[in-house]
């Protein structure tokens, strides 16, 4: 028989709650009242609209991928290295997470800029110039998701059973092999997690994004750089842009909720 939690009856505990649940809801609730709902459909079906969701459906999709391809490895080195030296590398490679998004932007550009570190060399010997295209955009998106990423997978790992492994191992099977026939089905909530997170971070990326790769149309312009631009002139058509993508955000949210409630009551 499952036990109920008893909740505090403190006033001042509800009062708080319900202050914090109102500060958080009313701005959501607000755009919803203001949406010009008879545009709704015309503003998303404009050319820069439309041009701008096709950039960053393609640019978030690849940053994601790209995310769980470098994250994963790298989730599993962080979770099976207990050293300093791993404990250096994991606060560094979360700090994204923290960082003022021009400084990532800027960040980026001193790394990968044509001047940069790395971009420097890679214009020199290849004529490879990374700032202001679409790569730019994927970049600075897996930038900013892949902590994300990392946060949820490398918790797993933590959890997973080694005697599966060590039992596998007895059977003759590879160091490979067992990740990915033993291993990863046994995290795969957490990496649909974690690769859902990296992609709806993707989605909304704006400020490390219009630093890095700037806000051309067509090009390297988001559907959050695209709001930023339409709010300048056409505050009604912001909102709209504005709720559908704040109806993706808690679509993502939920879909998250449901699968973390099943995983929690196995």
């Amino acid at each position: 028989m499952k036990s109920r939690r008893r909740t505090s009856s403190s006033p001042l505990l509800g009062t708080l709650a319900l202050i914090a649940a109102l500060f958080v809801v009313a701005p959501l609730i607000s755009v919803v009242i203001r949406v010009p709902w008879a545009d709704f459909w015309s503003t998303l079906t404009s050319k820069a609209v439309r041009q701008s969701l096709a950039v960053s459906l393609q640019t978030s999709l690849v940053a994601a991928v790209l995310a769980a391809v470098l994250g994963i490895p790298l989730s599993w080195w962080l979770a099976r290295t207990s050293n300093t030296f791993a404990r250096v590398i994991r606060t560094v490679c979360i700090a994204p997470m923290v960082l003022p998004p021009v400084v990532a932007g800027i960040a980026l550009l001193a790394a990968f800029g044509r001047r940069g570190v790395v971009g420097e060399q890679l214009f020199n010997w290849w004529g490879i110039s990374l700032p202001f295209t679409k790569t730019a955009v994927v970049l600075a998106q897996v930038f900013v998701a892949m902590p994300f990423l990392i946060l949820a997978v490398e918790a797993a790992f933590r959890q997973v059973n080694e005697g599966l492994e060590d039992a596998a191992r007895t059977l003759g099977a590879s160091p490979l092999r067992i990740f990915f026939t033993v291993v990863v089905p046994s995290v795969r909530p957490a990496l649909i997690a974690g690769l859902v997170l990296a992609w709806a971070r993707s989605f909304g990326e704006f400020g490390a994004s219009i630093t890095f790769a700037g806000s051309f149309p067509g090009r390297t312009q988001t559907l959050p750089m695209s709001v930023y631009e339409i709010a300048t002139y056409d505050y009604r058509q912001a909102l709209v842009v504005s709720v559908f993508m704040m109806f993706v955000s808690v679509g993502v949210l939920a879909a998250m909720r449901d699968r973390w409630a099943t995983g929690a009551t196995r």
